[in-house]
């Protein structure tokens, strides 16, 4: 698969199979519509294209964009579409400029002039365009002037479980991690890298990765305690992991910290990716430090047996 960050640097196939969307999360939905892109292609000797924006519109557009959060990074997202198999994601910069686009404008501008669309594939509720003055209906009618075929993917093919970003994100923020899980298709993650600590695990007997996530903007789950995998370099590791502000022990600051079993190597400065298996239980205050260790090993025993 190919990022083209530039509409100028994409030379337009002899066929184009393509959807559009910020595809937050690549979740079961979108890959039903990243499936159909690609097996339009392939029928037809062409390419499939995913045409993105990025930065996500609400970055641009929204007052509030500082409390959305996302469930990928594009870096993220590149690779989760790329595992679909599509051939092209043509990276789009959203800007002010950019969003005072008509409908007509972009259809005739980017779909036509610049990729050569023939298929286009959208959900049925996507918006697009100034003002998203843009949807099924505006396409369908005007399919002959612009020279391309519009097939709708039904409310029924990709929500008929009520899948959307949006629930998922609320899953997430729940601690709903079995549910986020089976809407995703896959484990969510997170990418981070490992900070120094004030190693009170360490004192517990549960040394801890103090993860710091590298994107301000992506979302991490509701504080508790989790199943987790973790991957450093470029191995995998269970564990469990703690989200919160360690109350037992008087922490101010929100932290992430995981504790790999059978693990022990100085990792600080490293990259690891932590993905979210099962919620364990909601983060606590104990009335002794003893308490505490006591939890932690049931908890090490409950991730044993939802890992194992």
């Amino acid at each position: 698969m190919k990022v083209v960050d530039h509409l100028e640097e994409f030379e337009k196939p002899s066929f184009a199979a393509v959807t559009i969307g910020t595809f937050d999360g690549v979740h079961i939905g979108h890959q039903t519509i990243l499936k159909r892109i690609v097996e339009e292609a392939r029928v037809n000797n062409g390419k499939s294209v995913l045409i993105t924006l990025w930065p996500h519109p609400r970055f641009i557009l929204n007052k509030d964009a500082d409390k959305l959060k996302l469930l990928s990074t594009f870096d993220e997202k590149v690779n989760l579409v790329k595992n679909q198999g599509v051939d092209y994601i043509l990276k789009i910069a959203f800007t002010p400029e950019f969003s005072n686009l008509t409908a007509d404008e972009f259809v005739q501008q980017i779909l036509v002039d610049k990729v050569g669309t023939k298929k286009l594939f959208i959900g049925y509720d996507h918006h697009f365009g100034n003002n998203r003055e843009g949807n099924i209906q505006f396409l369908k009618s005007n399919e002959s002037r612009y020279g391309f075929k519009v097939n709708e993917i039904s409310k029924q093919e990709i929500d008929h479980i009520g899948v959307s970003s949006t629930k998922i994100r609320s899953a997430l923020e729940s601690g709903e991690i079995h549910l986020s899980n089976s809407l995703l298709g896959r484990n969510y993650s997170i990418e981070g890298v490992v900070v120094d600590g004030n190693k009170q695990g360490r004192s517990l007997g549960y040394p801890t990765a103090n993860i710091e996530i590298s994107e301000s903007y992506k979302l991490c789950p509701a504080d508790g305690v989790y199943a987790i995998k973790a991957i450093v370099n470029q191995h995998e590791y269970l564990g469990m992991l703690n989200i919160g502000f360690k109350p037992t022990v008087d922490g101010r600051e929100r932290t992430i910290e995981a504790h790999l079993f059978n693990f022990d190597e100085d990792i600080y400065g490293h990259e690891i990716v932590v993905e979210f298996v099962k919620g364990l239980r909601k983060e606590m205050k104990f009335e002794s430090v003893e308490e505490l260790k006591a939890q932690l090993n049931k908890d090490k025993e409950a991730a044993l047996r939802i890992l194992i």
